[in-house]
């Protein structure tokens, strides 16, 4: 799935990923490959993603927002 991780002062990740851990608001939960369309509000804490060939990244977050849709994931975070 394609992602998009956006700050308001840069862009910190945009590229594919097979899975993704997010830190929501109720707890944690993760997005693969034809997801429902999802909007949720997360909270502090670490994005894991998993990606094919480059392995695990990590991002830590104050707070954000994800929305995802037909294979397309864009997070704004601070």
């Amino acid at each position: 799935m394609k992602v998009r991780i956006i700050s308001p002062d840069t862009t910190l990740f945009e590229g594919t990923a097979k899975l993704l851990q997010l830190p929501g608001v109720d707890g944690l939960f993760e997005l693969l490959n034809n997801h429902a369309p999802i909007i949720a509000a997360l909270k502090a804490g670490t994005i894991r993603m998993q990606q094919e060939e480059e392995g695990e990244k990590t991002f830590e977050i104050k707070a954000g927002v994800v929305k995802a849709q037909a294979n397309d994931v864009l997070i704004l975070t601070q």
